[in-house]
């Protein structure tokens, strides 16, 4: 059914957007922000989707963001401002005469006002099987979609374009676990933004993250039956793959202009005030060509955006045209360039190389002025280049010191380094993502933006990729002084990040060792500190299980020596007794180590074990020895692991025990031994609800009842006392040891280093941990099956390995100096 819309009613000017994407949508933010009133405006989206950054869907592709994440103006966002959103149907015909649009649905709308921002179509090189199922373009969420769904079975993948857009698509795909090859047809990767020294380095960084990459290689066909099967290159060389993404280019959309009959060129045809052929038709973003260019990046959008806002309610100003830059958005590689650095004559290149530190600075200088710029390695510089190219500034004042960078070109910013950043012009660009200069965010701090959350929601600066986060923490503290108001805790001094970024940059980047993470993460201090060295140890064993050797160094001193140290300088020893059972061999072992070794103490503990006091550093090997002798091992009572899991007798003793609590509390203590965890953790299995074990106060809590089993998480005894929160309930002692290990592994992968359970769940919330444990059956089998997994690599007594003599200079006694012995005949000189 086709419906005319006039609504005689409203008397505003009626703006329609044909596309819900960035540039369309920013538009309308700038125009809101000139005159919210003036217009009522109708947007048109070929997705289902509300407006979402589109530059950001590779981190969607890689795991390090969730759609919700990148979203940039939600549906309540559309409502407050009274825009009418139609998704999922896009629009077919522009009647020029009649000033309406028709969609693909048959729906008609009328308009007084025309703005076109379709974007760019990705090109599709015309090779024979193009069209095979799996061959994919990467441009929207569908394609990021599709291409988990595939990653997801594994296989081999082949991304078609070594450009911005592939490289990234690639990098998503081999954290995804796929194995990838990059095909590129010309002899540098990024050859429009990086030269052959800079290029040379990307591939080299990209090849040894497992990525295969093929320069001046060209795709003859895509082969397979009925799906693809892989890739045949005109010199004969076949790659299997299972999948084919496409990123060989972009191309404006103008076929619905073409057809309503707009001008055309290499886009839609528009002036300074972004006004096509038609003056009540108007284009912006991709699609366009101004003054015989097009754009494929972001920051001229923002440009065109607001000249076009400005002319929609009559404040001419115009738009006249864009220096771009590039960046690099693939986690870990440092890219940067912008303007012209093909060289040619009269320019001069200054260039800086550090093969050490992987860092390449290129500099391309024309009558003393800069004319293009490549960084690799070290693009903290990029913004500053960028601004001096842009302002045309004559550099001939500091050449000799260019290429060092701005604090030392400047002097004095070398000591200071806020001293930079306030140097920077109100112009110089802050923001790429968004196009936010430095003036902007100032202005938004000075409207009362003092949090660094309150400049990404007032101006979206930050908001993004994250790059220039510490520029804009900078801003705030020159503007605000001691009142910028405290953002996430970072992990220590060491770092402006969190232990949550750390994370998830560990993960998205691949990092394998302390050292990477602290160079990658740029660490402050050369081999970082006690609060950190912990943390990062345990994030990698989280993150790579029987990959990442155990560094020792990094641990605290109890868990070095596997024992807890005393105030007097020796260790108390708790050997595991499997749910609080023992027997008499275990007995005597014990009592025999007591004996042997003059233990002065023995006492129970409240886990139901026996701690064996005043043994000697030098003496732990033998006393472990001992133990294992009688098939004991470890109780790790001094680790940030499993403790103990602690029960009742239960229904084979107790008349009123429901279910086997002891036996359950021996299987989940088997299953969960030896597994590092952000902080200690309890278990206890209690047979019935009088709860003897104590449950309702552990981590992980199980109160056996007639009808199953009550799982309760997030209690704690001490100084703090916390009840837990209801969990679920299972029916089968299986259900719970499965609840367990899903429980224990969301633990392990998102609490933050020393954060208890108890802090955790209040944290982010316990309906939180019962949508992903309880609701979500997928996402617990996939915990438990990771939790399992690392098990392998994690149930190893320590205590054993000791006694064959690893590690054994943790034992070695303390030198001890007594001057008149240690003299020649004891005598004093």
């Amino acid at each position: 059914m086709t419906t005319i819309d006039t609504n005689p009613i409203c008397t505003r000017e009626h703006l329609v957007v044909i596309g819900n994407g960035m540039a369309g949508c920013r538009a309308v933010e700038e125009l809101i922000a000139r005159d919210p009133t003036r217009y009522r405006v109708t947007i048109f989206g070929a997705e289902p989707h509300v407006n979402y950054n589109r530059i950001m869907l590779s981190p969607v592709l890689a795991g390090e963001k969730t759609f919700d994440e990148i979203v940039i103006n939600d549906r309540a966002w559309y409502a407050t401002n009274g825009i009418e959103l139609i998704v999922s149907d896009p629009v077919q015909a522009i009647d020029r005469a009649a000033k309406t649009v028709t969609a693909r649905s048959g729906l008609t709308v009328s308009y007084d006002r025309l703005l076109i921002a379709t974007g760019s179509d990705p090109f599709i090189i015309p090779v024979p099987g193009k069209d095979l199922p799996g061959v994919i373009t990467f441009r929207d969420m569908a394609d990021v979609d599709h291409m988990l769904a595939v990653a997801g079975l594994g296989g081999s993948a082949v991304v078609i374009g070594g450009g911005l857009l592939g490289l990234e698509a690639a990098h998503g795909l081999t954290l995804r676990g796929m194995k990838v090859t990059v095909i590129h047809l010309m002899p540098t990767l990024m050859e429009r933004q990086l030269d052959e020294a800079a290029g040379w380095l990307l591939k080299s960084a990209l090849e040894s993250r497992g990525q295969v990459i093929l320069t001046e290689a060209n795709t003859a066909e895509i082969v397979g039956e009925t799906c693809v099967e892989g890739v045949r290159l005109k010199d004969g060389t076949l790659i299997p793959a299972s999948l084919v993404v496409m990123a060989v280019g972009i191309r404006p959309s103008v076929a619905l202009a073409r057809d309503a009959g707009l001008e055309i060129g290499r886009g839609i045809k528009v002036d300074d005030h972004m006004v096509t052929s038609d003056p009540a038709i108007l284009a912006v973003g991709e699609c366009v060509e101004h003054d015989g260019n097009v754009y494929g990046l972001v920051a001229p959008l923002w440009d065109m955006c607001r000249a076009l806002a400005d002319g929609l309610v009559e404040a001419h100003t115009g738009y006249r045209g864009s220096v771009t830059s590039t960046k690099l958005k693939v986690a870990g590689l440092d890219v940067f360039s912008a303007g012209d650095f093909s060289g040619g004559d009269g320019a001069e290149d200054i260039v800086l190389r550090d093969a050490s530190r992987g860092i390449y600075k290129r500099v391309v200088v024309k009558d003393d002025r800069i004319v293009g710029t490549v960084l690799y390695g070290d693009t903290a510089d990029g913004g500053w280049y960028f601004d001096l190219l842009k302002r045309a500034e004559d550099i001939a004042p500091i050449r000799d010191m260019l290429i060092f960078g701005q604090s030392f070109a400047s002097g004095g910013g070398a000591s200071d380094p806020k001293a930079a950043v306030a140097a920077l012009a109100d112009s110089a660009e802050i923001c790429g993502c968004n196009g936010v200069t430095k003036g902007a965010v100032v202005a938004c701090i000075g409207a009362g933006a003092h949090s660094l959350d309150a400049v990404r929601a007032g101006c979206k600066a930050s908001a993004s990729c994250g790059a220039c986060t510490g520029l804009v923490e900078t801003l705030l503290s020159l503007t605000l002084g001691g009142e910028v108001e405290a953002g996430p805790k970072t992990m220590c001094k060491c770092t402006s990040f969190g232990h949550d970024d750390v994370r998830r940059e560990i993960v998205a980047q691949g990092m394998r060792s302390i050292p990477e993470v602290m160079q990658k993460l740029h660490w402050s201090t050369p081999d970082g500190c006690s609060s950190c060295r912990p943390a990062l140890n345990y994030y990698l064993l989280c993150a790579l299980p029987g990959d990442y050797k155990d560094d020792q160094q990094s641990r605290f001193v109890n868990e070095r020596l596997h024992a807890n140290i005393q105030k007097d300088g020796t260790y108390s020893v708790v050997p595991r007794m499997w749910g609080g059972l023992t027997s008499p061999k275990e007995l005597r072992a014990i009592a025999d180590v007591v004996d042997k070794f003059n233990a002065p103490m023995v006492k129970v503990t409240g886990g139901q074990r026996l701690d064996i006091f005043g043994i000697k550093k030098e003496d732990l090997p033998a006393v472990w020895a001992d133990l294992n002798a009688a098939g004991m091992v470890s109780g790790h009572a001094y680790g940030k692991s499993l403790r103990t899991v602690k029960t009742c007798v239960g229904s084979e003793w107790c008349r009123f025990g429901t279910q086997d609590s002891t036996g359950l509390g021996v299987k989940v203590e088997r299953m969960t031994w030896g597994s590092w965890m952000p902080h200690k953790f309890k278990i206890a299995v209690s047979g019935c609800p009088r709860n003897c074990a104590e449950a309702t106060i552990k981590d992980f809590g199980i109160v056996c009842v007639d009808s199953g089993y009550e799982l309760s998480v997030g209690g704690n005894g001490g100084i703090k006392v916390r009840a837990t929160d209801f969990l679920c309930k299972v029916e089968t002692e299986a259900e719970a040891m499965h609840y367990c290990a899903a429980f224990v592994q969301l633990y392990r992968e998102e609490a933050r280093y020393l954060e208890r359970t108890a802090p955790w769940i209040e944290r982010v919330g316990v309906a939180y941990i019962r949508e992903r444990i309880a609701d979500d059956a997928a996402l617990r089998d996939a915990l438990a099956a990771r939790f399992l997994f690392s098990q392998q690599f994690m149930q190893d007594d320590p205590w054993a390995a000791r006694v064959q003599g690893a590690d054994r200079e943790q034992h070695a006694p303390m030198a001890v100096f007594s001057p008149r012995k240690d003299l020649v005949g004891g005598e004093m000189a």
